[in-house]
């Protein structure tokens, strides 16, 4: 279905789960009032994020992603697409700092997986556990709300889809993306999440655009305070289709714009694949969830060359 506009959704009204199943199939996403995460939260992350990223490169640079460690500082334009052949793009135009869910020391599953861990936190930012910890937990309380409302929509078991999350490989991406003088650039390049959800609090610059059905651009315009929530290609596979997953892109040509994306992902072990019938002519795969997170970041390294496996990268639009 065409749309001109992202869908507004209060998640306080009666008929919120209706609404949000059509969003869900039609466009992917809505902008959704009624969150009941505190606004403070985002006024806090807001300057935590701003604080972060005005410290010095000498700083920076000790707190720095290896490919071995999934965690911390991603400098301006380090990673290119994962399919540059393809898309002829060159690298995004932002600087990162990557979170994950913080593994308990003692949890048996950081033995089964090389992605779980220990966050690293900036010693010269002494709130930053503190801020993110409360504004992850919010997140958390809210998208356990929407797979309760994904489970009635779908008619699954909602006691199952909650507990593929106990040792999740959910994360989350502190973003400043610096302006852009052409359009053609790219402050992320089109693509469409694997998760189940994304939440994201929109910068009021904007600069957010999600692609329509007849190929043109949307840009995502909420109201004060609302979230973005989209689904991924997990929550589209879960669907058997039904659900989409949507690409979308950033191009920033303001001023320098903050973001900090929640991305919600099951535990390692867990293997997407349809819950309900297919949707008529819609992929039967299967997605591997820790071999496909692996995958998606040992190939953000240039030298890196995709494996032979079956599932996309979060597909490239």
């Amino acid at each position: 279905m065409m749309a001109d506009k992202i869908p507004v959704i209060d998640l306080t009204g009666a008929d919120c789960g209706k609404r949000l199943d059509t969003a869900w199939r039609e466009i992917g996403f809505a902008c959704v009032t009624g969150h009941q995460i505190d606004p403070d939260l985002f006024t806090e992350m807001r300057s935590l994020l701003k604080r972060l990223f005005a410290l010095s490169d000498e700083i920076k640079i000790n707190y720095q992603i290896t490919p071995e460690n999934y965690r911390g500082f991603i400098p301006l334009g380090f990673f290119t697409p994962n399919r540059k052949e393809i898309t002829g793009t060159n690298a995004d135009a932002y600087e990162a700092f990557k979170l994950h869910w913080e593994c308990p020391p003692e949890h048996p599953v950081r033995n089964e997986c090389s992605l779980y861990g220990s966050n690293r936190w900036v010693n010269e930012i002494d709130d930053m556990h503190q801020i993110i910890s409360a504004y992850w937990e919010a997140c958390d309380v809210l998208t356990t709300d929407l797979l309760i409302l994904v489970a009635k929509s779908l008619n699954v078991d909602s006691n199952m889809l909650q507990s593929v999350f106990e040792a999740p490989l959910t994360n989350m991406t502190l973003l400043r993306y610096p302006a852009t003088p052409k359009e053609s650039e790219y402050g992320i390049h089109p693509h469409k999440d694997t998760n189940i959800f994304t939440l994201l609090h929109p910068d009021s610059g904007g600069g957010l655009e999600v692609k329509n059905q007849d190929g043109s651009w949307i840009e995502v315009e909420c109201p004060e305070g609302a979230l973005v929530i989209n689904t991924g290609e997990m929550l589209e596979l879960w669907s058997g289709g039904h659900y989409t997953a949507t690409a979308h892109r950033v191009i920033n040509q303001g001023s320098d714009r903050y973001s900090f994306p929640y991305f919600m992902v099951p535990n390692h072990k867990v293997v997407i694949k349809p819950l309900i019938p297919r949707r008529l002519g819609f992929k039967n795969s299967l997605m591997p969830v820790g071999e496909l997170s692996a995958e998606v970041w040992r190939t953000n390294w240039a030298e890196e060359e995709p494996s032979n496996h079956k599932f996309d990268l979060g597909s490239v639009y």
